[in-house]
């Protein structure tokens, strides 16, 4: 079963190391969560499942000897996928996220990634239907909407994805589960409050955040949209 997840904030923002500077990646990761992010996304593009060509496993384990200590969320866009998943979790993954289309059999995917040790998320592309959730709800610790197709950072928000947000949203409270419902692309200011007013509580924000010259300030941007969904 998912694990419960009472001590976490309700809203997390994720810093996608997509859109970091790559020639001091440690050091940029760190400012990003030094300035208020609360975990870290790693994109990884294999140029077949997806036409780019990102990190592997290496990438996670040195940020983790860099001294990162912040939950990391691997997002496989590779296929086959298997193959890779005991390697993230050897090299310090907390969530692996995978997509339905990239394995044969994704009861077992899943059950692999718990196996070793981390937790299970399923990734939806905006056309992906959600049909994918009745037989594997109660398998998930994470449920990721891509708000655009995925593949490059820098993208424009879909806003057919708001709607779909809500529809899973309600699926995770119906199951009683505690469920990370979280979102990729687009993600920035401008729009954060609509996304989690929508049913999201995780934020992927790559350009949102590295794009930018104070990363203090475009967090703190965003926290004060999401403040207003509590108020």
């Amino acid at each position: 079963m998912p694990d419960q997840q009472p001590s976490q904030p309700e809203y997390l923002i994720a810093a996608s190391i997509l859109s970091a500077d790559f020639a001091r990646l440690g050091e940029d990761i760190s400012a990003a969560l030094d300035a208020g992010a609360d975990t870290v996304h790693l994109d990884v593009m294999d140029n077949h499942y997806v036409p780019n060509l990102t990190v592997g496993p290496m990438v996670c384990e040195a940020l983790r000897n860099y001294g990162i200590s912040a939950p990391i969320d691997v997002h496989l866009m590779v296929k086959p996928v298997d193959r890779l998943i005991p390697d993230f979790a050897k090299a310090g993954a907390d969530y692996i996220t995978v997509h339905p289309e990239a394995t044969e059999h994704l009861d077992r995917t899943l059950q692999l990634i718990r196996d070793h040790g981390c937790k299970p998320g399923l990734v939806f592309n905006p056309a992906t239907p959600l049909s994918f959730l009745n037989h594997t709800l109660n398998k998930l610790d994470m449920i990721l909407l891509m708000s655009v197709n995925p593949g490059f950072g820098g993208q424009s928000f879909i806003p057919a994805t708001l709607e779909k947000l809500r529809q899973v949203r309600s699926l995770i409270d119906s199951s009683g589960n505690s469920i990370r419902l979280e979102v990729d692309g687009g993600v920035k200011a401008d729009n954060i409050y609509d996304i989690a007013n929508a049913g999201a509580d995780t934020f992927v924000a790559g350009t949102a955040i590295f794009g930018t010259e104070d990363y203090h300030a475009a967090i703190a941007a965003m926290r004060k949209e999401l403040a207003r969904c509590t108020s």
